[in-house]
């Protein structure tokens, strides 16, 4: 039976708030005392392990003692994300840190974004690490794949549907770009940017003003801030 690995305990909490099955659960006796929730669990039963089969059934020590395994992953559809009212997505464009789009999601959650949209090729997809990363929020935000993400974004465009570039040299500033109705924000790898075609297909370009030195920010720093101006514009 294929399965889902997760670990961490925000990240198995949420698993088991959410839609997913969880089939199984580890926890070490340290967690089992710090957490009352993991007592609480009624289905699966709760297995103590010690730390040590955790870290090797895990692959890493970065499992603050809870693992779990689920049902896989739902990916979403992406065309059905876009032709939701007055939809918010975030799409990256070739990001390939499972910390980066872990964070993303997290954020797009937060500012009750419609979904997160990623290429299928040379882009990091759910695993663990973004489970993690994430903070559990996969469980609760549709993540999409699409095969192509600049002939999905020239698909789903329309008139109440605004696709915007995130770049730093773009003209119009967050504060000026009116983000009120449907709108797709594309973001591309750091020390890369959007590739070409991809950035051609969008409608417009969207800067974030920078007061300091720095002449840019983190990928999942700049989705942050825009989803957040875009929940801020739309109340």
């Amino acid at each position: 039976m294929t399965r889902d690995q997760l670990y961490g305990r925000r990240p198995v909490r949420e698993a088991l708030r959410g839609p997913r099955e969880v089939l199984e659960l580890w926890a070490t006796e340290r967690a089992v005392k710090s957490e009352p929730w993991l007592s609480e669990v009624e289905r699966p039963r709760l297995q103590v392990k010690p730390e040590r089969e955790l870290s090797d059934a895990a692959g890493t020590r970065d499992h603050q003692g809870v693992l779990a395994w689920c049902e896989p992953y739902k990916y979403a559809d992406g065309w059905e994300l876009a032709a939701a009212e007055r939809p918010l997505l975030a799409c990256l464009d070739q990001v390939t840190d499972p910390r980066n789009l872990g964070a993303v999601i997290r954020s797009a959650e937060g500012a009750g974004a419609t979904g997160v949209v990623v290429p299928a090729h040379g882009a990091a997809t759910v695993t663990p690490a973004v489970a993690r990363a994430s903070a559990g929020a996969i469980e609760h935000l549709p993540v999409a794949v699409v095969p192509n993400l600049a002939r999905y974004l020239s698909e789903v465009k329309r008139g109440d549907f605004w696709i915007y570039a995130a770049t730093g040299d773009a003209k119009t500033s967050m504060w000026d770009a009116d983000l009120t109705g449907g709108v797709a924000l594309v973001f591309g790898a750091e020390g890369k940017g959007l590739r070409p075609l991809v950035r051609k297909t969008c409608d417009d370009a969207i800067s974030i003003p920078l007061a300091g030195n720095v002449e840019s920010l983190n990928v999942s720093v700049a989705a942050a801030l825009l989803l957040y101006e875009a929940r801020r514009q739309r109340g």
